[in-house]
């Protein structure tokens, strides 16, 4: 007990000091944030974006919340900053937030074999393709060289994939085995999972995939509750984030949904799967939220697991969720599809930076800091060493790929040049 306490009371000395080094930071320039103002109006009146809010959080507070354009062309209805986004892979963080606090409380360990709570996992084989006599390429089957474990799947080192990202026999392998037939929740998608093969060897690749899905499945096998109902209880309503969740139940909250335009093909199509189940509760893309409440989650990271006199997870577990788990020295390798970045490591749910990166100059933003965006073109960054959270809000999977990098840009763009880089 008293190593905790001790624990707690230096996390909460370090946090002070944080603080009160950051509160020596400037605020961002009124014009750099015309700058940002001026980016997202050209982006609307140009017809490229339907909409979009943004936010700029320092030292606690908003200096920066503006909406653009309309949150559906087919309805005119204003963007608003209770607008509801479907937010996709920002829902990793919450989950695997989630799993920390099993973790922190001793309901779960990284080391737990997955098959402990899916047991048909103790089947799984990772696919190899192989080379015949003749030049022939076979896919061959082998045992992993260890089980898959909780760590897998906090950090993307399982060898699920996702079934656009991989060599063709792994987009061909989830394709042929239609994961998304019919109705189905949490467990039967892990069982899914469970049967295809593993990409790689566990814990040799980082690969996006369905790992954090697997998740939401095992925190629903300990806690006997719903994902939902377990981040609601231990999540949402604590901090405040009263309009976050899997399905929207009132008119309401259907009015304020946002939509992206009409010939955004492959978000719509998304948008489509989730309305045709409702009954799953995705712990990997399926949550649907604020910018006024993201930027609660969002803070809550920037404290240290901390916000409003409540601690989230204990220090030394909120050390490991947000440390390079991937490093030097675990083995972990990192190919084309390595979606943290340059200069990017990755925790257990989100990436972190710990270099500047090999682009000359180096991409903006400061060592430590910690970010993740999703399909749906929503993006969040929380910086300690400004005090700042930032965060966007907007329904395009055409433009996300241009917009994410040069919008982080104009933010970093707001500070003295000292303070833009690693």
């Amino acid at each position: 007990m008293r190593r905790r306490e001790f624990l707690v009371g230096a996390a909460m000395l370090a946090g002070t000091m944080a603080r009160s080094r950051a509160a020596d930071v400037p605020a961002p320039s009124p014009d750099g944030l015309d700058r940002i103002t001026a980016f997202f109006d050209n982006e609307v009146t140009s017809g490229r974006l339907p909409g979009a809010v943004i936010m700029v959080q320092q030292h606690g507070k908003p200096v920066y919340l503006k909406t653009f354009g309309v949150r559906d062309t087919r309805t005119g209805l204003a963007m608003t900053p209770d607008t509801i986004f479907a937010i996709h892979s920002m829902t990793k963080p919450i989950t695997c937030l989630g799993a920390m606090m099993l973790i922190d409380e001793g309901k779960l360990a990284l080391t737990d074999p997955v098959s402990k709570y899916v047991p048909l996992f103790a089947e799984t084989k990772v696919g190899l393709e192989v080379t015949r006599p003749g030049g022939k390429l076979e896919l061959d089957f082998v045992p992993p060289d260890r089980p898959v474990n909780i760590e897998d799947l906090l950090r993307h080192t399982s060898g699920i994939s996702y079934d656009y990202i991989g060599s063709e026999w792994v987009e061909h392998a989830y394709k042929a085995a239609n994961i998304f037939e019919g109705n189905f929740n949490n467990r039967e998608f892990a069982d899914r999972i469970a049967k295809l093969p593993l990409a790689r060897q566990p814990g040799t690749l980082w690969r996006y995939g369905h790992s954090t899905d697997v998740l939401g499945s095992v925190i629903e096998i300990i806690s006997g509750q719903t994902l939902y109902a377990f981040l609601k209880a231990r999540i949402f309503d604590p901090l405040g984030m009263n309009s976050t969740k899997f399905a929207l139940a009132t008119e309401d909250e259907l009015a304020r949904m946002a939509r992206p335009l009409p010939n955004d093909f492959i978000l719509l199509a998304g948008e489509r799967d989730r309305l045709d189940h409702p009954e799953w509760q995705s712990g990997g893309g399926g949550l649907l939220s604020t910018i006024t409440d993201y930027q609660r989650f969002a803070q809550m990271l920037l404290n240290a697991g901390e916000l409003e006199g409540r601690r989230y997870l204990s220090p030394a577990a909120f050390k490991a969720m947000t440390s390079d788990q991937i490093g030097p020295g675990s083995g972990v390798g990192r190919d084309y599809f390595y979606f943290p970045g340059d200069g990017f490591g990755y925790g257990y749910g989100l990436a972190v930076r710990t270099d500047p990166g090999n682009a000359k100059p180096p991409p903006p933003g400061s060592l430590g800091e910690l970010k993740w965006d999703s399909g749906s073109g929503t993006y969040f960054g929380a910086d300690p060493k400004l005090d700042m959270v930032y965060l966007m809000m907007q329904q395009t999977q055409n433009e996300r790929g241009r917009i994410t990098p040069a919008f982080k840009a104009l933010v970093y763009d707001c500070y003295p040049p000292a303070l833009r880089r690693p």
